[in-house]
């Protein structure tokens, strides 16, 4: 059986975020191309990208959003962008969870 791939957003208010991105400066419709490419990518495979161990789960998304996997897509120009999949026998869902800078990426994972 096929299950059907999908992406979403963790809220309306980070989709929003996103889609704001569009009608931004120069670096912000980057970025929104940028995060555009990486949820093609990960309709079409969601483990794509580099899987981040357990430990290193921030706690933050363990309480706010009960996360049993996590990732991380590499975006260009050093920013990150953070998802977590749910899956059932029918689909496997990419949940983006935040993006940001590597240096903001750093922060909140404390390395």
């Amino acid at each position: 059986m096929i299950r059907e791939l999908s992406v979403a957003f963790i809220s309306q208010n980070l989709k929003d975020d996103f889609e704001s991105l569009k009608e931004g400066k120069f670096e912000d419709k980057q970025l929104y191309e940028f995060i555009s490419r990486a949820i093609k990518d990960l309709k079409r495979n969601p483990n794509c990208s580099t899987k981040i161990p357990k430990k290193l789960w921030p706690k933050e998304y363990i309480q706010k959003y009960n996360i049993t996997s996590l990732y991380k897509y590499d975006l260009p120009n050093s920013w990150r962008l953070v998802y977590t999949i749910e899956a059932d026998n029918i689909r496997i869902i990419s949940i983006i969870l935040e993006w940001f800078t590597h240096k903001d990426y750093e922060k909140r994972f404390k390395y």
